[in-house]
């Protein structure tokens, strides 16, 4: 069942814990049109975005019945870092996410925190740049929960999801802006297909903004920075494949 939250319970869901709290198969490339959107490297303005009404509406959900039988890993399975293994190792009692950037009150919230919240579960397609997809059952809080907790600053136009893995040297981030953040169906995913989230599928915590590409669902999330803008985010594009391959940084599907 969903559970839709509204501000003033956002709000005191963390109120109360706030002293201790502070990442079958379809092709969806077959078309021209459907991969131009992967590619393009246009900077597409801010106001533009804003402008994109159907931005707002739900992504289908699916029943327990349509699940996919296999649903496969992508990119990073394992961060392989020593941090990481450490939080692994003790069940991610330890873990925190943060947080902060230009919030007026930051956060670190444990696992079991997040597990506290109001949840939204949903049954929703994952479509991959790759060509293939699956559909799966996520649960976690709503990203806009944390957001209205840490109560962000009016500067604030997007969010940062910093992340455990690597490519190449460089930490996995991506982001969104706050139409995608503000989503309801946009959630912080700690359990998929009534399990804990598994490792190769970005524990403990993984985006879900089910109206983008699965690129944009960052995995083995371990902080959330609020930011006025991209500029001074890795190569100022918004995100890892943006910047190192030229994706869009709006992935809508």
């Amino acid at each position: 069942m969903t559970r839709l939250i509204t501000r003033r319970t956002l709000i005191g869901g963390l109120a109360a814990g706030a002293g201790g709290m502070l990442a079958g198969c379809d092709s969806i490339t077959q078309s021209d049109a459907g991969r131009s959107v992967l590619f393009t490297g246009e900077h597409i303005h801010k106001a533009l975005q804003r402008g994109l009404m159907t931005r707002r509406a739900l992504a289908r959900e699916f029943s327990p019945e349509q699940m996919s039988p296999h649903f496969r890993t992508n990119g990073n399975t394992n961060p392989n870092t020593p941090e990481y293994e450490a939080h692994f190792a003790n069940g991610f009692a330890d873990w925190r996410l943060r947080v902060d950037g230009l919030v007026r009150r930051p956060l670190a919230v444990s696992l079991a925190q997040l597990q506290a919240l109001p949840q939204r579960a949903q049954i929703t397609r994952h479509d991959c740049v790759e060509g293939w997809s699956a559909i799966g059952k996520w649960q976690g809080p709503r990203l806009a929960t944390l957001l209205d907790a840490a109560r962000l600053d009016p500067r604030a136009n997007y969010v940062v999801f910093h992340c455990a893995d690597s490519f190449g040297g460089t930490r996995y981030y991506e982001s969104i802006d706050l139409v995608d953040a503000y989503h309801p169906q946009t959630i912080l995913a700690w359990a998929m297909n009534d399990r804990l989230l598994p490792r190769g599928h970005g524990a403990p915590v993984r985006l879900r903004v089910e109206r983008q590409l699965g690129y944009k669902h960052a995995k083995f999330v371990m902080r959330i920075e609020a930011v006025e803008s991209l500029d001074a985010i890795g190569g100022g594009r918004g995100g890892y494949w943006e910047d190192a391959a030229g994706y869009a940084w709006y992935a809508g599907i």
